[in-house]
Formats: C-alpha cells, structure tokens, sequence
C-alpha cells in the first residue's frame, strides 16, 4: 500500500504499484487531509491504513484509477465502502457531485500525467 501525501507522476506510481492488477489501481481519497492511499486488493485495506493514520471515516471514499485511460474515464467512483446510507450514498457510485469534484481535485492534485 501506499500513501501519497505529496504529488507524484503516474509512471512513477506505476512502478510502486504491486497489487498484481493490471489495468487499475485502487485508491481510497481523504478528502479532509487531501491524501491518498493506493494499491491494494481491496478499498477496505486502504481505508483501514488511512483511518490509522487518524483519517475521519465521513471523509474517506473510494475509487479506482485506470492508467491507460483518460479524462473522465481516468477516474471510476465507485468502491464497496463508499455505501453510507448515513451519508446519504446508497451505492458503491459515490453519488454527490460535490464529493467526486473533491476526489477528482485530489487526484488531479497528487497524481499527475
């Protein structure tokens, strides 16, 4: 797993990445501290290190990055552990705009082309 706190490119992200998926790369956004954590088999391991590291689970969301596509279809917001009826998601899709500009801002913040 990996935590990007500071902007790093792609192709280096892609060459620490081992969880053995060759098309995406798992990621679970901290939309409160502006972090990331990357790579892993499931959005859970993710969330659990980031909550670790002190992380607010209202703030956590999950979604997958897929490397060899760009624009929208560079970022897929969806992730088991975004269900949150408390938070008014009901599905794996995090469902408010307002959230997946947030997650995008980020990514686009820390992890460039």
């Amino acid at each position: 797993m990996i935590l990007i706190k500071e902007p790093i490119a792609l192709k280096q992200l892609l060459q620490k990445v081992q969880s053995g998926f060759s098309d995406l790369i798992k990621i679970v956004v901290d939309t409160e501290k502006e972090i990331i954590a990357a790579d892993a088999e499931l959005h859970a391991d993710l969330e659990e290190l980031l909550l670790a590291k002190g992380s607010a689970q209202e703030f956590l969301w999950g979604a997958n990055l897929y490397p060899q596509k760009s624009g929208d279809d560079f970022i897929e917001y969806t992730a088991f552990i975004n269900i949150r009826p408390s938070l008014n998601n009901r599905s794996m899709e995090i469902e408010d705009d307002d959230i997946r500009q947030k997650v995008k801002d980020i990514v686009n913040k820390l992890i460039s082309a």
